[in-house]
């Protein structure tokens, strides 16, 4: 059992920029592919960001590339979230979610994922 503990939300306002983190409680977090989603209010949970186990691959949603950045420590047990020039459509929770997968896989499917985090509350302000 993996449990993914998201920190790092909060309320900003429209520009900013902040950093979610996600805690990983497993001795073998780097055989995990690892993403976020969010869920805005009345909306249905959607992709935001996936990262391989090695880190070397990534994908973004359309809605995010070019401003937000998923990394991650294995050293740490830790991926991030890197958002800048937030916009107020972006507030939403923000879930972390990790896939037990072979190879250096990355997924934008939710029903890929095996575990996820209770999520982190981000509001953006205009």
């Amino acid at each position: 059992q993996v449990q993914l503990v998201e920190s790092g939300g909060g309320l900003v306002q429209a520009g900013d920029s902040t950093r979610l983190s996600c805690a990983a409680s497993t001795l073998t977090f780097s055989t995990y592919a690892m993403a976020w989603f969010r869920q805005g209010p009345g909306k249905e949970r959607e992709f935001v960001s996936t990262i391989s186990q090695s880190g070397r691959r990534t994908e973004y949603a359309d809605s995010v590339k070019g401003r937000f950045t998923i990394s991650r420590d294995n050293a740490k047990n830790t991926v991030y979230l890197q958002m800048n020039s937030l916009k107020p459509e972006d507030t939403a929770v923000y879930y972390c979610a990790a896939a037990a997968a072979p190879g250096d896989y990355i997924s934008e499917w939710s029903h890929n994922y095996n575990y996820w985090g209770r999520g982190t509350q981000v509001t953006v302000s205009s």
